[in-house]
């Protein structure tokens, strides 16, 4: 009987996890994402450089290197490299990541969208 009321138990926690909504990156939601919230100041075209950089192949890449951009001094000095984990925090939170930054953009606050923009960019290389 204990074996059952177990085997019961361990069944309807995994019922419950299963009818949880998905946290899962989405990189088309995050396409969507990016356009409404970054497409005015930056493309996905590698050098088209906008009021901000391009973001093509920005995953992997060093802060403040777009060969013709003109970045702040805070923002090439950072020592950063733009992976998944630093590109979250920053669209989070831009300058508290970089203070002196010039980007004026306050950040994503929704996590979900943001992720969701970080995969998209993972995808531009």
């Amino acid at each position: 009987m204990a074996r059952c009321l177990a085997a019961l138990a361990v069944a309807a926690a995994i019922g419950m996890l299963a009818a949880l909504p998905a946290q899962a990156q989405n990189a088309d939601a995050g396409q969507k994402a990016f356009k409404q919230q970054c497409g005015l100041c930056h493309d996905t075209a590698a050098g088209k450089n906008r009021v901000g950089p391009s973001l093509f192949g920005v995953v992997g890449r060093k802060a403040g290197s777009v060969e013709g951009f003109h970045y702040s001094d805070a923002n090439k000095n950072s020592g950063l490299t733009w992976d998944e984990a630093t590109l979250d925090k920053y669209l989070a939170d831009p300058r508290g990541v970089v203070p002196g930054t010039t980007m004026t953009y306050a950040g994503v606050k929704n996590d979900q969208q943001r992720h969701d923009i970080v995969s998209y960019l993972a995808t531009l290389h």
